[in-house]
């Protein structure tokens, strides 16, 4: 059984691989997905506020928007007790690669084209195999239009790409308005690999304080079916690497992406729920599934379930979308009133869709 598959140019033991997280905000953390089975580890972000942070420009606005607005301390996380600093985050990256042995892939998220960037050398000098630019950018601004957003997002792959030799995967969201014009473009513009989605957080409010909170929900397989159909879509059509990075929670998820045609699948809500040594537990899952139904290898799946591959290509587009509708029945005793729902019924059917026996 071959389980090993390639990812930005590295050799991997397994396609499961833990992305970006508080899991490895240090070296013990680290050390510890290597021990679960991790086959390489994207390690957290640096972040360009904290880059920027040390500079002049950004501590006048942040001095400014103090003396403006009593809230506005609250706008940016205080940046000393965020993670580790640049410089630590440098330190820490060497100590990895010095203690383990599996790729270590680093992580640096921003949105402009900065000095910030000078760290993705800095980065590259201090040992990481490969770099995520991991791009989360909200336009708010009415101004700005579709195309100024996605010069933006070429801008800093373009500034990344001249200044290091190593792979570059490319982390982004799903909202573009032509989202495989773009991975085309970010293929062409030196990205090796891209990474299906970036979650966006989003804030809730509290109306006993009357704040904008933020609020984290850790995803769940239903997640997955986003960047696996994006993935599905992508593969062998844009020259690039693929991986999916949202909803991959069982060994089924791991499968279902590299049918897609992902070459690695990446988790982080279900390790920080049920620990790191899901790693290998899924992975054994991921083999005994893989040996009942015959398959000798990783590659020999990754891909087959593509939008090239299937034999009903449409599913991925809007024949799909009309189909799901049509298929929908209502639960009959769902509709009947309350005095009825008392009375025997002979047979009762659950929500089914056209096509399916209903229960006995």
């Amino acid at each position: 059984m071959d389980l090993t598959t390639t990812y930005l140019g590295l050799k991997l033991a397994h396609p499961v691989v833990p992305s970006a997280s508080p899991l490895s905000r240090n070296l013990d953390s680290i050390r510890r997905l290597e021990d679960a089975g991790a086959p390489a580890i994207v390690m957290y972000s640096l972040f360009e506020e904290q880059i920027e942070n040390e500079s002049q420009v950004l501590h006048h606005f942040l001095e400014y928007g103090v003396e403006s607005f009593a809230e506005a301390a609250r706008y940016f996380p205080d940046w000393r007790y965020y993670n580790v600093g640049p410089d630590e985050y440098l330190e820490l990256v060497r100590a990895a690669k010095a203690a383990t042995s599996v790729p270590i892939i680093a992580s640096l998220n921003g949105i402009s084209s900065g000095g910030w960037i000078e760290y993705a050398r800095k980065i590259e000098q201090a040992g990481a195999d490969a770099l995520e630019l991991n791009i989360y950018y909200i336009p708010t601004d009415p101004h700005v239009t579709g195309w100024h957003v996605e010069e933006r997002y070429l801008d800093v792959l373009h500034a990344v790409r001249q200044t290091v030799k190593i792979p570059i995967a490319l982390k982004l969201g799903p909202f573009f308005s032509s989202l495989a014009n773009m991975a085309l473009h970010f293929a062409n513009a030196g990205a090796n690999a891209l990474v299906l989605f970036n979650r966006f957080y989003q804030p809730d409010f509290d109306l006993d304080l009357l704040e904008v909170v933020p609020h984290l929900v850790l995803s769940d397989s239903d997640e997955l079916r986003l960047p696996l159909r994006w993935v599905a879509i992508l593969y062998d059509r844009v020259p690039i690497e693929l991986a999916i990075s949202t909803g991959v929670h069982t060994h089924m998820d791991v499968l279902k992406g590299l049918m897609a045609g992902a070459r690695v699948t990446m988790m982080t809500s279900e390790l920080l729920r049920h620990g790191v040594q899901r790693i290998g537990e899924i992975v054994r899952d991921m083999r005994n599934w893989m040996e009942e139904h015959e398959y000798e290898s990783v590659a020999q799946m990754q891909g087959s379930m593509s939008q090239k591959s299937v034999a009903n290509p449409a599913a991925f587009e809007r024949a799909n979308y009309m189909k799901v509708l049509d298929a929908w029945r209502p639960d009959p005793a769902a509709v009947l009133p309350k005095s009825k729902l008392a009375d025997p019924l002979p047979t009762v059917l659950p929500l089914r869709f056209k096509g399916e026996r209903p229960n006995e």
